[in-house]
């Protein structure tokens, strides 16, 4: 009977709300300050308040795009759902739903708009360098920050370096704590944050990790991200000019990748989920157009597009193939989750290559979806008033986060020569 009872709480729980969600958002480009959160009770009820939220997301995702409009408003309201705490461990109040979930999460919301579903990535990557490297006092505080809804935004890469593993950026020993000097780009949810997680090499060359709170003197984030896709995820300049960061709010960042730890495929587990999310949001817009608008070709003998052989064909392949990559991004989250359970080099290699495999999926599911859109739908759907190019902008610039042409490699030494994959967030 408990258990009955539960179950429906969870079934009625998101619709009361998602109501309350859903009058945050004013559409307005400016912040609002936001009470705490509600706290996510399961997996179940996860999935559930992302699917009510998506739908409420989706509503203005093209006119975001087009105008470049940023979503303070909208990510309010998805940090209010939450959502941002579902990885908090159970023992400091979080749901710590299981990696599977997460990702079904971030396509939820991905497919509703990617560039929000692409925000949180570091915000959930950074809540495991606290679990992984806290102190249990660093623990306690920063995991019941996020659970009253503190967001972590991202200052890691830095453009000018001579790949995206090396660091200029500098953390110095200072009375209290530490001085911070450096310049970050691709700073993605940094707009939207509370705190932004800076990585940074000490003067014996280790890195470490600072967590800044956002209006500190000498933090500067600017907004002059320029590329054709993911238009409003805020991913532009960091500028740290003598940043003054309490000893309290800087831990190691190296060690995570020194020892064995769930954080690299973790790391791209999201970003394949994201990818995910805007194939969905494809295929469906591409349906959709099929269904409504597109003409049959002249030699198919058909009164429809929806009835052209050739075209039924290609929607079955694209259904193949999304439905392998789910499967695959599924199976992967259950192998991110034994490294979690048991880290050591061999849970954190078959994590890491399961994952690999689910990128390889979502990349060219996510590409392929969004080429098909316009070849199925016909020349029309190429009009600048449909704006439909934003699905294959947003999938070509988010697929480049890193090479997917050296996963298959990755795989395949592991698999034939046992070799196992290197350790850092790409892989």
């Amino acid at each position: 009977m408990t258990d009955n009872k539960s179950q429906m709480e969870d079934m009625e729980q998101p619709d009361r709300e998602i109501c309350h969600l859903s009058s945050v958002i004013s559409h307005s480009d400016e912040p609002k300050a936001s009470p705490s959160p509600p706290r996510i009770r399961s997996d179940a009820h996860a999935i559930q308040i992302a699917q009510w939220l998506a739908e409420t997301l989706a509503e203005e995702s093209d006119k975001r795009d087009r105008e470049r409009q940023l979503p303070y408003q909208e990510i309010d309201a998805f940090s209010r759902s939450g959502l941002w705490g579902i990885t908090v461990p159970r023992a400091y109040g979080g749901a710590e739903v299981s990696v599977s979930t997460l990702a079904e999460v971030i396509s939820l919301i991905s497919e509703a708009d990617s560039s929000i579903g692409q925000i949180p990535q570091n915000h959930f990557f950074m809540l495991e360098v606290v679990r992984w490297n806290g102190t249990e006092e660093q623990k306690q505080f920063f995991f019941q920050k996020v659970l009253q809804g503190a967001r972590f935004g991202n200052a890691l890469s830095e453009r000018r370096s001579k790949t995206v593993a090396e660091y200029e950026t500098r953390i110095i020993p200072a009375d209290g704590g530490y001085i911070v000097r450096g310049e970050k780009f691709y700073s993605t949810g940094a707009f939207f944050a509370d705190w932004i997680v800076v990585v940074a090499r000490d003067p014996d060359d280790y890195l470490r990790v600072a967590f800044v709170p956002k209006d500190t003197r000498g933090l500067k984030v600017v907004d002059d991200w320029s590329s054709f896709g993911q238009r409003t995820t805020g991913s532009g300049t960091t500028i740290l000019q003598d940043v003054f960061v309490p000893a309290e709010y800087v831990m190691p960042y190296q060690k995570s990748f020194d020892e064995p730890s769930p954080l690299g495929p973790l790391a791209q587990i999201i970003h394949a989920a994201v990818e995910l999310g805007l194939a969905r949001a494809a295929i469906k817009e591409t349906i959709t157009w099929i269904r409504n608008r597109a003409r049959p070709w002249i030699d198919s003998g058909r009164e429809s597009a929806a009835e052209d052989p050739l075209t039924i064909y290609q929607i079955g392949e694209l259904h193949i193939a999304l439905h392998a990559a789910e499967a695959v991004l599924d199976r992967s989250g259950k192998a991110v989750d034994q490294v979690m359970a048991q880290p050591n080099p061999s849970t954190l290699g078959a994590a890491s290559v399961a994952v690999a495999e689910a990128k390889v999926l979502t990349t060219e599911v996510a590409l392929a979806a969004t080429n098909k859109l316009f070849e199925l739908s016909g020349t029309q759907s190429t009009l600048s008033a449909w704006n439909l190019d934003r699905y294959w902008r947003n999938a070509r610039t988010h697929t480049l986060h890193d090479p997917v042409r050296w996963k298959p490699f990755i795989i395949g030494n592991f698999v034939l020569n046992e070799t196992l994959p290197p350790r850092h967030g790409a892989i």
